[in-house]
């Protein structure tokens, strides 16, 4: 072979590896999703086709939402939360270091959410909180969580405001799901024996877990009982590695983000009740190993959120 036949082959090699597409099974759907693995650090949304239609550097992160005046709620490091707007704009913002009595100390924030009164919920690993500020940072409200292995890092992980008022919060660190009310009491309590990532409420007032170090998800009744599952290796072609974001759509399919699970399975799937498979995505060019947050865009019913 020549050399200039040799170094036209690498070239188109190399173009062609640059120009990778997600790969999508089943139907076509817009992801927004992060990574923060070493040479990734990368917010980005990609369309159906698998192109990159928007993106943004990161650090670390543990949360993400597309609002629905289409800005994007997300966060750039361990203590700043931003709202992005269509354009990449920061138009809002919200150290968690440097405010509302965090001065000096140790804070990483792992979950926020948009309230329908444009508050702000954060949940404040390190101090221990949830809070909710307003659009100029004040704080309008505060609950002290419980903890029986306070950690900066571990303390929380995904956090949900309810329809009732009450909080929804997984505890790393504690290996449980706890339910606050209103005023902070522990009104319900689930322990997963895993560093659990997410939690949400369904309809049926069952609790779907993210077990994280679990590799698996559950749903769970009100009195504990496990009423489906997941795991490890119920699923031919996927294995789940670390679980962190789950949610559940009306047709009663699961989404999963599999984090930490290498580049021979999926980044996120949908799989039915009866554990099959329907639509998965993976993208190990844009993201890498280590994507814990996504929402998955474009299906009808709920996402991620």
């Amino acid at each position: 072979m020549s050399n200039r036949l040799s170094l036209t082959l690498a070239v188109a090699i190399l173009l062609f590896t640059s120009l990778a597409l997600a790969e999508q099974t089943g139907p076509k759907r817009r992801v927004l999703a992060a990574d923060y693995s070493g040479g990734k650090k990368r917010l980005a949304l990609v369309g159906p086709a698998g192109k990159v239609l928007w993106e943004t550097k990161i650090n670390n992160i543990h949360d993400v939402h597309l609002l629905e005046n289409g800005n994007i709620l997300t966060q750039t490091d361990w203590t700043r939360v931003v709202e992005f707007d269509k354009e990449g704009k920061v138009v809002w913002e919200y150290n968690a270091a440097k405010a509302n009595g965090n001065e000096g100390k140790k804070i990483e924030v792992h979950a926020f959410q948009r309230l329908p009164n444009g508050d702000t919920m954060i949940a404040e690993s390190g101090s221990g909180r949830i809070i909710e500020v307003d659009r100029e940072g004040k704080l309008k409200k505060k609950i002290k969580l419980k903890l029986d292995n306070p950690n900066p890092h571990r303390d929380t992980r995904n956090a949900r405001k309810l329809d009732n008022g009450h909080y929804l919060v997984a505890h790393e660190g504690d290996l449980k799901v706890r339910e606050y009310d209103g005023d902070g009491k522990v009104v319900w309590e689930y322990n997963a024996k895993t560093q659990v990532y997410s939690a949400i409420r369904l309809k049926n007032g069952n609790t779907l877990i993210g077990t994280g170090s679990g590799h698996s998800v559950i749903e769970v009744t009100k009195d504990g009982r496990i009423v489906w599952a997941v795991s490890e290796n119920d699923m031919p072609g996927c294995k789940l590695a670390w679980v962190t974001q789950v949610a559940r759509l009306e047709n009663g399919n699961t989404i999963i983000v599999n984090c930490h699970a290498g580049p021979n399975n999926p980044q996120i799937v949908e799989v039915t009740p009866e554990k099959k498979i329907v639509w998965s995505f993976k993208d190990f060019e844009v993201f890498g190993n280590a994507m814990p947050v996504a929402q998955v865009l474009d299906i009808k019913g709920d996402v991620i959120r």
